[in-house]
């Protein structure tokens, strides 16, 4: 199994949430590993679980601090545990819009409600009143907008003629419990599907000017240029040559920029065999963390370094103004 995925998880109350991602991780096939638990307030029983199944902590009160002076701080604590994703768990803060931002796509939220329905709180309460036939749970991306990210995955509960709030919060508890591990494990490991990383190498490398996309040697190829004189600037390989990457092959400025590379970074990069020795890089995308905006720019480079001179010429010239 690649290396599993680092997940911080932030936190304010009890942690049965926390709870159940964290035995979740337990289990063998897991994806992804519990690296910290983080609460704004000291207090939290989530702290004390986390702290006895060996897991790092991080408490700090927001009382008297500005959101984002203690977003700045949380944000701090999960990097330094090594977080390439947090997960929210009854973390009862609004987070900055910057936080956000920076955690695109990396931060994810569960919710006590069938999402767009009830975004907030009072889900329960809410739901009853409205005499809906079904509640539930809904593990959803975080954006700038309450409760209004993409929906992973959800589970309708039942609504019982005689329930109150306080006994549908307890059968939705459950599902939460039981489909936020899902949710989360199935979300990390799209990092190691070939056929999502080529989607997503797929639409940063057509987004250039004149690019389409051919097949070389029964791998996804791009090239610059007319259909009928193009260059390939860039190659996507799925275990090239009985490698265990999944890459994105570019050109390299250099041999020594290559060489350079691969020895000081060999998590993130390989010499590729046969496209290695003509200046060719891999950069491994079945790994935690990649840095997309950053494969966006290797294949701008590549892409310039392929490109006619007409095309790279209007570049220069808009970068000029």
């Amino acid at each position: 199994m690649p290396d599993r995925v680092r997940v911080a998880v932030f936190v304010s109350g009890k942690g049965t949430n926390m709870a159940a991602l964290l035995y979740a991780s337990r289990l063998p096939d897991s994806p992804y590993e519990l690296v910290l638990v983080a609460s704004n307030d000291p207090a939290a029983g989530a702290l004390a679980l986390a702290a006895g199944e060996g897991v790092a902590t991080f408490a700090l009160s927001h009382k008297g601090m500005q959101r984002a002076d203690h977003d700045v701080a949380m944000e701090a604590a999960a990097k330094k545990a090594g977080a390439d994703y947090i997960a929210l768990a009854g973390y009862m803060r609004i987070l900055s819009p910057e936080f956000v931002r920076r955690w695109e796509g990396r931060l994810l939220n569960i919710h006590p409600s069938l999402l767009p329905k009830y975004p907030g709180l009072d889900t329960h309460t809410r739901a009853i009143a409205a005499g809906d036939s079904h509640a539930g749970t809904t593990v959803h991306l975080v954006t700038e907008d309450l409760d209004a990210g993409e929906a992973l995955g959800q589970v309708a509960v039942a609504i019982q003629p005689e329930d109150t709030p306080e006994t549908l919060a307890e059968r939705v508890r459950i599902a939460e419990h039981q489909l936020y591990p899902r949710v989360l494990a199935d979300y990390v490991m799209r990092e190691n599907d070939p056929a999502w990383l080529l989607e997503r190498v797929r639409q940063l490398a057509l987004a250039l000017p004149e690019t389409h996309e051919r097949e070389s040697h029964g791998s996804p190829g791009w090239r610059a240029g007319s259909e009928k004189s193009g260059k390939f600037f860039a190659y996507f390989a799925d275990q090239h040559h009985g490698t265990p990457h999944v890459s994105l092959l570019v050109k390299c400025s250099s041999m020594d920029e290559l060489e350079g590379l691969v020895e000081a970074q060999p998590h993130a990069y390989h010499k590729p065999a046969y496209y290695g020795a003509s200046g060719w890089i891999g950069i491994i995308l079945n790994r935690p963390g990649v840095d997309w905006d950053a494969i966006a720019d290797w294949l701008h480079r590549s892409w310039r370094l392929i490109a006619p001179s007409r095309l790279t010429r209007l570049l220069d010239a808009a970068d000029a103004f």
